[in-house]
């Protein structure tokens, strides 16, 4: 009776499977209006979906070899993981990349390497690495800051990450001596843990706007004064994911903490829109980047994907006539990050980083404005070899938005834009940020900016120099085509560098507002 009650439950059991797939196949045949697979082939042509759904992950760890994936391969990623964690981030049996690939940079080396002695900066203190110009000298104003740090946190919003991420980030950066951008979404908490912080201000005024979604100084002016760590302020013109592109943050997002941090009503789509309301030509920005400056106190400056060049070259002409203007600019890669966009933007819509740095440089050394600003450099720029390639054309400081995420545990899962990001860095999902320890998470990004800048002085001193702002344009050599296999940079984009006022470590150790007000 026992083995009889048992076989009827096993038949039971697949007769449940049964009806389960027969009613799937009615379904798919009569009901499935979107999808023709599975509605010619019911049932089995659910398989196709299931395999096109975790595609990106088989090739991620199944198909593509070490230096294949984009944006960031397993070697890249690899190198990041270990240098967070303070792991062995060396390779043996040299290199596996092709090094006559287009555009593989190559540093040219010194006979002799710069020599430290033991009261050297560097010998003290092996991360020591603050950028060599201050933001707000030139332009006189009230609070100049220089940053103790060339690599500092990106611009990502609250809203954007989650709030275990963005508090892991600012207490990385207050541990790295670096500084954290707040992205556009506005000043949170977890913003407010002991790093320095640049706060910008975008498009939608969050943080900074008025109930009729203006610019709001007053807003601005408080903020400032209530929270001394703001080093500085950035206004977002576009950015590298959708330049020219406004986005939306639907109501059902808005949770009472964002809407009170953005100044933004409870359930209401709230709009970024393409377009400032505080200014619409080139005039009327400066005027408006001179006001806050006067307001504040503090650097002011712009942060831009590059394309056209008309617009810029009319800035320049005003700031040499005038002498007003911006105090840093952060030039974005039009390849995009962390900001979700359509595919036609993010591919097609401005200029990768290296040719748009290229193209705006050039035009401020034109004017011989390049000493009046930092330049900030954001673009997959995260690594050692590639902040020395940016530094010999000009870049003052870098910046890393994907980069830092992966230090804290980002995988790069791409769907940062559905919500369902599985390290909770991208998310506000509760139990998927439970995955995040803060305590962890920050040790971790501030290790990795402590390799990044140790490894950066290395590849310096080796190239004979102190400071990788003495970097110049001929010692990097770039692959250009089968004829000439390498170029140095000055001969490949046609312009040099022009030299950083530097007069040593030391001096940048010896200045009484590094990391901090002038």
């Amino acid at each position: 009776m026992e083995h009889f009650l048992t076989f009827l439950g096993q038949i039971s059991w697949w007769l449940w499977i049964i009806i389960a797939l027969a009613l799937i196949a009615i379904r798919d045949v009569f009901f499935n209006k979107y999808h023709t697979i599975s509605h010619n082939f019911p049932v089995f042509g659910h398989i196709r979906y299931l395999f096109e759904s975790i595609g990106p992950e088989m090739r991620q760890y199944f198909v593509a070899n070490n230096r294949e994936e984009l944006p960031f391969n397993r070697i890249e990623r690899g190198w990041i993981y270990a240098s967070a964690k303070h792991e062995n981030n060396y390779e043996g049996f040299g290199t596996d990349r092709d090094i006559y690939a287009h555009q593989h940079i190559f540093i040219n080396n010194a006979m002799m390497p710069y020599q430290i002695d033991e009261q050297h900066p560097n010998a003290i203190d092996p991360y020591f690495l603050p950028c060599a110009k201050v933001m707000g000298v030139h332009h006189k104003r009230k609070k100049p800051y220089r940053p103790a740090s060339v690599i500092n946190v990106s611009a990502m919003s609250f809203g954007s990450l989650s709030a275990k991420a963005i508090e892991s980030l600012n207490k990385g950066v207050q541990m790295a001596g670096a500084y954290h951008n707040t992205g556009e979404g506005g000043l949170s908490p977890y913003h407010s843990n002991g790093g320095d912080v640049i706060f910008q201000i975008g498009t939608g005024y969050f943080g900074v706007r008025s109930k009729d979604g203006n610019f709001s100084m007053e807003k601005l002016v408080a903020l400032v004064k209530n929270n001394p760590f703001i080093k500085a302020i950035e206004i977002k013109l576009s950015q590298g994911a959708k330049p020219g592109k406004g986005g939306v943050l639907p109501g059902a997002k808005i949770t009472p903490e964002i809407a009170e941090i953005r100044h933004v009503e409870i359930g209401k789509d709230v709009l970024s829109p393409p377009n400032h309301k505080a200014f619409s030509n080139v005039p009327e920005m400066v005027d408006f980047i001179e006001k806050v400056a006067e307001a504040t106190g503090l650097p002011v400056g712009i942060k831009a994907a590059i394309g056209k060049l008309e617009q810029w070259e009319e800035l320049t002409d005003i700031m040499k006539k005038t002498r007003k203007g911006p105090d840093f600019i952060a030039v974005d890669g039009g390849e995009g990050g962390t900001g979700a966009a359509p595919p036609s933007f993010a591919d097609h819509v401005s200029l990768p980083w290296v040719y748009g740095f290229t193209d705006l440089y050039k035009l401020f050394q034109e004017k011989e404005l390049t000493e009046h600003i930092v330049f900030i450099g954001a673009g997959r720029l995260g690594f050692p070899a590639k902040g020395a390639m940016a530094f010999a054309m000009g870049v003052d400081i870098i910046n890393v938005a994907r980069e830092a995420m992966m230090s804290i545990g980002c995988i790069q899962a791409q769907v940062c834009h559905t919500n369902r990001c599985p390290a909770g860095i991208a998310t506000q999902n509760k139990w998927l940020q439970n995955g995040i320890d803060i305590t962890l998470k920050s040790v971790r990004l501030a290790q990795y900016f402590k390799t990044f800048r140790k490894e950066l002085i290395e590849i310096t001193h080796a190239a004979g120099y102190e400071h990788p702002c003495q970097f110049k344009m001929s010692d990097i050599d770039v692959n250009v085509d089968d004829h000439n296999l390498s170029k140095e940079l000055n001969k490949t984009y046609m312009y040099n560098k022009t030299p950083v006022t530097f007069t040593g470590v030391q001096a940048l150790k010896d200045c009484s507002y590094l990391g901090g007000n002038y």
